[in-house]
């Protein structure tokens, strides 16, 4: 690109925006994740500005998990995961979800344009556990 990724304090997600206030939540969309390897949906429209609550509920039978990023910050990180499969991570632009459960993502999206989301538990991207944001102005 040639164009610096804008990178925050924690260098996360910068680009599409922050995490967002709970008391400020414009609405709600539901995610659901399975084992197909699938997000429903895969493609969500929100508006500049508005704060999401994502509610992500895995009807699978293994751990999945939904992190917002550019698809080039989501490549680099399902990479470090697969070569370090039991690391953690509690970023505020992603939440993992234990079969069976529900879990939620609160975000902001500041900046129109198109951004990806995906599962980065090892071999679920690869398998296209993906999906886009756009965000209209």
């Amino acid at each position: 690109h040639g164009k610096k990724e804008e990178q925050n304090a924690d260098g996360h997600a910068a680009t599409l925006g922050k995490p967002g206030d709970p008391g400020k939540v414009t609405r709600s969309i539901q995610v659901e994740m399975n084992d197909t390897m699938r997000f429903k949906p895969a493609n969500i429209k929100v508006k500049r500005g508005e704060t999401i609550r994502f509610l992500v509920r895995n009807t699978g039978k293994v751990k999945h998990e939904m992190v917002l990023g550019t698809i080039g910050e989501l490549k680099k990180h399902a990479e470090l995961m697969r070569k370090f499969p039991e690391m953690e991570h509690a970023d505020p632009n992603q939440v993992s979800v234990e079969p069976g459960m529900t879990g939620e993502l609160i975000w902001q999206f500041s900046k129109a344009g198109t951004y990806d989301f995906a599962c980065l538990v090892p071999g679920h991207f690869e398998a296209g556990m993906v999906g886009k944001v756009r965000v209209g102005r």
